[in-house]
């Protein structure tokens, strides 16, 4: 299965993958009209440590914890991609504090947000792989 993989050597730290994470899920067409004077909140998030930045993201694992941890069953895998039902999810926030990356987070809506591939925006790849200027994000199979 084609996962997101991060090489840190290339990351510049720009936050594109972020902004364009945002864009992706924002459900608008106008990126300058979805992101202009808001407060982006994406399923992808940079950091950096000891002068290395690197993307965290959902890394859609083979055992999860999240899925596992999930009292109403909100979360689901499919094809090996662990999927959000927002109808279903009740805020608990079990899920969060079970990723051991970090990398589920809680939504502006009130319940939870993860990297789902951008399954739901069709664009064959993850916004995140095709917005990085320098590569550091690829959509591949390892």
């Amino acid at each position: 299965m084609k996962r997101v993989y991060v090489n840190e050597k290339w990351c510049l730290g720009c936050h594109l993958c972020e902004y364009n994470c945002a864009f992706a899920n924002s459900g608008k067409t106008d990126m300058v009209k979805a992101l202009k004077n808001v407060t982006i909140n994406p399923r992808i998030q940079v950091e950096e440590k000891d002068g290395v930045c690197f993307a965290v993201q959902c890394r859609h694992c083979e055992e999860p914890l999240c899925v596992k941890g999930c009292i109403t069953g909100a979360l689901t895998i499919k094809d090996g991609v662990i999927t959000i039902d927002k109808s279903r999810c009740v805020g608990c926030y079990t899920c969060i504090l079970s990723c051991p990356f970090g990398a589920v987070m809680p939504s502006d809506e009130g319940v939870i947000q993860k990297c789902e591939l951008c399954l739901k925006n069709a664009n064959g790849q993850p916004a995140c792989v095709q917005g990085c200027p320098n590569n550091a994000i690829v959509y591949e199979e390892r």
